[in-house]
C-alpha cells in the first residue's frame, strides 16, 4: 500500500550521502532524481524513500511522532544498519533489541533529525 516516504531536508548533498552510503547497505539504489529529489529504491514497483527540498521553499522541519521503518532481513542487518546509520552521522534514538514478541529494532535520527528505524519480524 505504502508506494513511497518522503523526507524533507536542509542540507541536500549531505543528506543525498548519507542514504547513498545508508540504503546502500540494502540493496537500495536511486531510482529517480532531479535538483530538488531524490528516490531510492531496491526495486522500482516496490516502496521507496525520498528526500527531498520543501516545496514552499521554508525550512524542512522534523513531525514530532513520524517515523520511517525500514525492513531488514535478519537482527544482525538491523544491528549492522543502525551501527552505519550512526556511524555516517546519525543519531541513536534506540539501540537494537526486542521490541516485543517477534520484533526487533533499532532506532536513530537522520541528520536532518527525521526518525526512522530498521527492524526485523518474525
Amino acid at each position: 500500500m505504502i508506494g513511497y516516504v518522503t523526507l524533507g531536508t536542509n542540507d541536500f548533498a549531505r543528506a543525498a550521502a548519507y542514504y547513498d552510503a545508508l540504503l546502500g547497505e540494502l540493496g537500495a539504489k536511486r531510482t529517480m532524481e532531479s535538483e530538488e529529489f531524490i528516490a531510492w529504491s531496491v526495486n522500482p514497483r516496490l516502496p521507496g524513500l525520498c528526500i527531498t527540498r520543501p516545496f514552499d521553499k521554508k525550512p524542512a522541519t522534523v513531525g514530532n511522532g513520524v517515523m520511517v521503518a525500514l525492513h531488514a532481513k535478519s537482527r544482525e542487518k538491523v544491528d549492522a544498519l543502525h551501527r552505519k546509520a550512526l556511524e555516517l552521522g546519525g543519531a541513536d534514538e534506540g539501540a537494537p533489541g526486542a521490541r516485543g514478541e517477534g520484533f526487533y529494532a533499532g532506532y536513530f535520527r537522520d541528520l536532518d533529525g527525521n526518525k526512522l528505524n530498521f527492524y526485523h519480524a518474525g
